[in-house]
């Protein structure tokens, strides 16, 4: 899996993988044009999809209603690193027995993100350049 990212100038930001763009931009308050999520709302957005398709799929293979399945995420910022220091997940799906319920749980504790985001990737940031810089002395 990959996806490339190119600056678009300001705090503006294009994602794209397989043919699929996503905007990341600021707020106006922050500097930005407010034209896309920022990016700590994007993980949540991924967070939030991905929990959905898992929600999703249990409730397909059991051949269970799934149109009113909402997903809602909500991330707090913590500070020494700037991160989020806490998610909360919660899926709504109504009229469910609690034998569903937890198989949801279960479901959704299987999640790809959910299950990266508690078990920490190995990270490698490398910086790359092409080409030569100019002399700021000149």
């Amino acid at each position: 899996m990959e996806l490339r990212v190119r600056y678009l100038g300001g705090h503006k930001f294009e994602a794209s993988s397989r043919g699929h763009v996503i905007i990341s931009d600021q707020p106006w308050d922050n500097g930005g044009g407010d034209s896309g999520m920022t990016p700590p709302e994007q993980v949540l957005a991924s967070l939030g999809a991905r929990v959905g398709y898992y929600a999703s799929e249990y409730l397909r293979l059991r051949g269970l209603p799934d149109s009113d399945l909402e997903i809602r995420v909500a991330g707090s910022k913590g500070e020494h690193p700037v991160r989020f220091a806490s998610l909360a997940i919660e899926v709504s799906v109504p009229y469910l027995n609690e034998c569903h319920q937890h198989g949801i749980q279960r479901a959704v504790e299987s999640c790809l993100i959910h299950n990266t985001l508690l078990n920490a990737p190995a990270v490698d940031v490398k910086v790359c350049t092409s080409g030569v810089l100019a002399s700021a002395a000149g």
